[in-house]
C-alpha cells in the first residue's frame, strides 16, 4: 500500500497498475492488482482515517462547508462495476462511464475529498448476475445520487465533523426529500435549484423561483464576489428574498439569485436554510464554495490518479479511489504543515 501511494504521488503521466509497478521497480502489475482486489484491508476504515486527518488540519466550525457532487470516469467495455452510457459532467455529454458521488470539506484553510460512493444505474441493479460478476454485494440496491450523498453527510455527522453549511448543485437541490432531511437535522444549506422550482412566497402562494426573483426591486441586487476563480474574483449580482413565512423563529428560509454581470438574463437560483439573521454575504460565500469540490476533483485527477485506475470490481473501485484521496490528503497536510513552519511534516 505504501508503494502504491508513493506511485500515486510520483510525477508520472498515468497512474495505473502497470505504471505504478514500473515506478516501484516491479516486473508486472500483479502486486498492485492484489492490493486492490484480494488483500484483506478495510477501505472504509482508511477513508475514515483520511477524513479525520483532513479535518484536523482544515476544521472550522464557523465557516466549514460540506459539499456534495459527482464526477465521471470515462471507461471502455461493459464489465466495470456501474459502467453505462450515461451523462458525465466531466465529458459534458453522454459517455460510457462510471459516476462517483463525493463529499468534500472546505474551509478558509483548504479543501479535500472526504467520502465517496459509486453510482450504480438501474440496469445494473436489475441484473444480479452482472452485479455478482463485478463483485457487487446482493444487499446493494439502487440509490439515486442524492440518496448516495445523504449517508455521506450522516457519516460526517456521526464523526462530529465541525461544519456550518452544506451545499450542492441542482441535481441535489431540486430533491425535496433531501432538503427536508437537512432541515430535520438542522443542517444549514444553500442548494442550487432550477428556475422552475416551486417555492412558498411570503404571501403564502406557491410560485416558481424565476417569478419570485422577477419581482425583486433593482435596488435589492448587490454586486459581490463569491470567491476566487481561475481568472480572478468571481463577481456576480446577487439578491436574496425571504420565503416560507411559516417557520421557526430561530431560522430563516431564502431564495437566493445569482445574476451574470454581462448577461442579466443568465440567473441561477438557490434555496437556502440557516440561522435567522444570516446576511447576503454569507449566503453568497456558501454558494461560491461549491466550486471547491470541482477543484478537489481536478487536483486528485491531475496529481494523484483519481481517474487512472483499471479495475472492474466494485470493491477495487472503492480501494483505488480511497488511496487516491489519501494521497491528495497527504499533499494538503504537507502544505498545511509548511504554512505552519513545520520543517518535518508528519
Amino acid at each position: 500500500m505504501a508503494v502504491y501511494l508513493r506511485g500515486l504521488l510520483a510525477e508520472v503521466e498515468r497512474k495505473n497498475g502497470w505504471t505504478l509497478a514500473e515506478t516501484a521497480g516491479e516486473a508486472g502489475p500483479q502486486g498492485m492488482q492484489r492490493l486492490l482486489n484480494f488483500y484483506a484491508w478495510d477501505a472504509d476504515g482508511v477513508r475514515d482515517d483520511v477524513r479525520d486527518a483532513v479535518i484536523e488540519a482544515l476544521a472550522d466550525a464557523e465557516r466549514g462547508v460540506l459539499i456534495a457532487d459527482e464526477t465521471g470516469f470515462v471507461k471502455k467495455g461493459t464489465k466495470s462495476a456501474g459502467v453505462a452510457r450515461q451523462y458525465s459532467g466531466t465529458a459534458g455529454r453522454i459517455e460510457n462511464s462510471q459516476i462517483g458521488v463525493f463529499l468534500a470539506y472546505a474551509s478558509d484553510r483548504g479543501r479535500a475529498l472526504i467520502d465517496r460512493e459509486l453510482y450504480l444505474p438501474k440496469e445494473w441493479i436489475a441484473d444480479r448476475d452482472r452485479c455478482a460478476a463485478a463483485g457487487i454485494p446482493d444487499d446493494v440496491g439502487f440509490a439515486t445520487k442524492p440518496e448516495l450523498a445523504q449517508p455521506m453527510v450522516e457519516r460526517a455527522l456521526a464523526a462530529r465533523i465541525p461544519f456550518a453549511w452544506f451545499t450542492a448543485d441542482e441535481a441535489y437541490g431540486q430533491v425535496g426529500r433531501l432538503r427536508l432531511w437537512l432541515e430535520e437535522q438542522n443542517i444549514a444549506h444553500v442548494l442550487a435549484v432550477p428556475k422552475s422550482q416551486m417555492v412558498i412566497s411570503m404571501d403564502l402562494r406557491q410560485r416558481r423561483a424565476r417569478a419570485v426573483i422577477a419581482d425583486v426591486e433593482p435596488t435589492a441586487w448587490q454586486r459581490l464576489s463569491c470567491g476566487d476563480g481561475a481568472h480572478g474574483q468571481r463577481i456576480y449580482d446577487w439578491a436574496a428574498v425571504d420565503i416560507r413565512p411559516l417557520r421557526r423563529p430561530d431560522v430563516g428560509h431564502w431564495l437566493l439569485a445569482r445574476r451574470s454581470v454581462s448577461d442579466p438574463n443568465d440567473i441561477a437560483y438557490y434555496i437556502c436554510f440557516g440561522p435567522a439573521g444570516t446576511d447576503l454575504r454569507e449566503l453568497v460565500r456558501v454558494a461560491g464554495s461549491r466550486w471547491a469540490i470541482e477543484e478537489s476533483f481536478q487536483t486528485a485527477k491531475n496529481e494523484t490518479g483519481l481517474d487512472h485506475y483499471q479495475v472492474r470490481r466494485y470493491e477495487a473501485w472503492y480501494r483505488h479511489i480511497t488511496l487516491s484521496m489519501a494521497a491528495a490528503a497527504f499533499l494538503i497536510l504537507t502544505r498545511d504543515a509548511a504554512k505552519k513552519g513545520d520543517p518535518h511534516p508528519a
